[in-house]
């Protein structure tokens, strides 16, 4: 089968290469390069311990709050608010103790194969050293304000995430330049991280092209169908790509694709924003969860990634980089030390849905469509494992984990 891929960040490239691996034929569908959008800027962790939603119990206490900030932790700019509140309202519902268990348990099926899912396709790409496994700490400034925490982790711990309790001192030997500002934390040994976001989605879109995919540089504006299925995908400018089969993984940009092959599902951008320190002189060797910051610290290649925040804003807006000088002052509030002499700075669209689930499944009006969006803030932790997923569904296969709570039509 031919199978179009609309959308070449690091989902469409996954599904791309599970597809090559039964023999399918792809064609990307894409206006941008690989990694020139989302996937270039994402804060590169690959944790099987990812899986809490966003929203989380007592949630609703702390939104009023951040809401009035326009720099806090979440923020929606008041000529948004109308679009944002349903969204949001939906968010909150699916906060409560039971969803978020029902979530978290969904959520772990999908994050826990992460690097059995990535490997075959980074071996294959040549690509295994932008993977390492080196564990995550997520830091507290005491193990008292920890406890604010404590269910969470105990959830994850009972889902089989190994969390494993660092005092200050091992703390302190485990990553000499937290020393002073961080005095408890959880070292969870299964997680890792890409050294390269961009260049590990890159490795594996090119490999693809190596082994035969199409490249159409053009967006995707519909479909001509024959029946039931779709016949082919159309671009603007009037032309179009005739396939056997789409795969729309196309992040933020998927609604109104996906309206055309099935129910309305409410996506919705989480604009993120990162400030990579290319000075940057710390010798951090785990990837670091500041949780009280709600803020991820990942040495890279290219410099210390610092990433964070949520903003409503739709897909237009301009970005607003103060919420980037944001998190770099976090940051030299946690490392007094960091030489920010060198940054840059960077807004992208996370996609996401209230239940902090992704979309993964058959589309409900195309016999040969599927969809694989929506992944939030857990795009590069559920890629290679959604992939998997994609192809089995395309050759009929049982899947590997349960799909059920990833359904396009729980929306109604």
């Amino acid at each position: 089968m031919k199978i179009a891929v609309i959308g070449n960040g690091i989902l469409g490239s996954c599904c791309a290469a599970w597809l090559q691996r039964d023999g399918h034929g792809v064609v990307f569908v894409d206006p941008l390069g690989p990694a020139e959008a989302t996937s270039f800027g994402n804060a590169g962790s690959l944790s099987p311990s990812a899986c809490l939603p966003v929203g989380m119990p007592g949630m609703w206490k702390k939104v009023p709050g951040w809401l009035l900030d326009p720099l806090g932790p979440l923020s929606v700019r008041w000529r948004y608010a109308p679009v944002a509140a349903p969204w949001l309202l939906r968010f909150l519902r699916a906060s409560g103790p039971a969803e978020v268990v029902r979530i978290a348990t969904a959520l772990r099926g999908l994050l826990a194969p992460i690097f059995e899912c990535y490997e075959p396709l980074l071996q294959r790409a040549g690509g295994t050293g932008l993977m390492r496994r080196s564990g995550c700490l997520y830091v507290y400034s005491s193990a008292s304000v920890a406890r604010q925490w404590q269910w969470g982790m105990d959830l994850r711990r009972s889902l089989g995430v190994a969390l494993r309790e660092v005092g200050e001192e091992e703390l302190a030997a485990l990553e000499p330049d937290l020393r002073g500002r961080f005095r408890f934390g959880l070292l969870a040994a299964e997680n890792g991280s890409a050294t390269d976001p961009a260049a590990l989605t890159r490795a594996i879109f090119d490999r693809c092209v190596t082994d035969g995919a199409e490249v159409v540089r053009a967006r995707a504006t519909g479909f001509r169908r024959n029946g039931t299925e779709v016949a082919a995908v159309l671009l603007e400018g009037g032309r179009e790509v005739a396939c056997d089969g789409v795969v729309l993984a196309g992040g933020a940009w998927s609604a109104r694709l996906a309206r055309q092959l099935g129910p309305s599902i409410p996506l919705e951008t989480q604009r993120g924003y990162h400030v990579t320190v290319a000075s940057n002189n710390l010798g951090l060797r785990h990837t670091v969860m500041a949780v009280e910051h709600n803020m991820m610290v990942n040495p890279m290649s290219m410099g210390l990634r610092l990433a964070g925040s949520v903003e409503f804003a739709g897909l237009k807006a301009p970005a607003n980089l103060a919420r980037a000088d944001v998190l770099l002052a976090r940051g030299r509030e946690m490392f007094p030390h960091l030489d920010t002499s060198r940054t840059t700075s960077w807004m992208g669209h996370r996609p996401c849905l209230p239940d902090s689930l992704p979309v993964i499944g058959p589309a409900p009006r195309a016999g040969n469509a599927w969809f694989a969006f929506g992944h939030g803030h857990v795009g590069m932790c559920g890629a290679a494992s959604t992939g998997r997923e994609v192809a089995n569904l395309v050759a009929g296969r049982a899947p590997e984990i349960d799909l059920a709570p990833f359904s396009p039509l729980r929306f109604g």
